[in-house]
């Protein structure tokens, strides 16, 4: 009795798990189906991707964020070119997750402008940003769960190359280049914390970007880890990628950023590169303590 009620156990525990497994697949599906609504668009919008050419730059123009009668942001203007890295820092409440989700195109400015060379892209939302070469990778993993590393990046790959040699090619380079070839059929599921990230970092370079916007890349990470972002940063700058970064470990961003701005009260309290920001009076005294070095 207790054997038949073992095995009747069994079979209900490996049925729900393909229950579980097929509604993985089905969600997974779902979500390159709206990727894929999104991102190929008709013809016209798609060959704007070719006019965002190598030296190219981010500008954000004096723009502001105001919710209700409360305004989080007042004339902020930064400049992100490629082959640099840029840090967007400062206390909590300064305004820079509003900023940078406004150069995301996650948030709207209530003023000023955001451009691409001399492309206005104020009003874009994401997914059009990203056919002007401009890749974002969250703070929350962005894998998809249900598919192995290989049909992770492929996913993206065919919504940018329409040739199958081509995308095969390019799947390879950068399974070679993030070195994660060996897990090329792997579930994303099991892949440990920096492999996740690699494979993430991979797939946002499918769409060929120029830049690359990276939410709190060292949030709850490990110390192998840390070194291992700081080694893949380097790796995209030298890509000649133009890098924008946030984040709340501004020890470790002061680390692998050219040059930083330093936000307070919704302004920019200071700009330059690593030495000039830890010299600097007034970020001391309202952002890095006046002991930090």
């Amino acid at each position: 009795m207790i054997k038949q009620k073992s095995s009747t156990i069994l079979k209900k525990d490996r049925a729900y798990k393909k229950v579980i497994k097929y509604g993985l697949r089905v969600l997974v599906k779902f979500k390159i189906f709206l990727l894929k609504y999104f991102y190929v668009g008709d013809i016209k919008r798609q060959i704007k991707v070719l006019d965002i050419k190598d030296n190219s730059s981010i500008y954000i123009d004096n723009i502001s964020k105001s919710y209700s009668k409360r305004k989080i942001l007042s004339s902020i203007s930064l400049k992100i070119k490629q082959g640099e890295s840029v840090g967007l820092l400062g206390p909590n409440g300064a305004g820079k997750t509003t900023c940078f989700y406004c150069i995301t195109g996650q948030v709207k400015p209530s003023s000023g402008n955001i451009y691409i060379n001399n492309l206005d892209i104020t009003s874009l939302p994401f997914y059009e940003r990203a056919r002007l070469k401009i890749s974002y990778l969250p703070q929350e993993s962005s894998i998809f769960r249900g598919l192995n590393v290989r049909d992770n990046i492929m996913a993206v790959l065919e919504l940018f190359e329409p040739v199958k040699d081509k995308r095969e090619k390019r799947l390879k380079d950068l399974l070679k280049e993030f070195a994660i070839t060996h897990l090329e059929y792997s579930s994303a599921i099991s892949l440990s914390g920096g492999e996740r990230r690699r494979v993430e970092i991979a797939r946002a370079l499918a769409s060929d970007p120029r830049f690359i916007l990276l939410d709190e890349p060292f949030a709850g990470v490990d110390p192998i880890a840390v070194q291992d972002i700081r080694t893949l940063v380097d790796h995209l700058k030298n890509r000649g990628l133009g890098i924008l970064i946030t984040d709340h470990n501004v020890r470790e961003t002061l680390k692998i950023i050219d040059r930083a701005y330093v936000l307070f009260e919704g302004k920019i309290l200071a700009e330059g590169n690593t030495k000039q920001l830890t010299e600097n009076e007034m970020v001391k005294k309202h952002y890095l303590g006046k002991n930090f070095s």
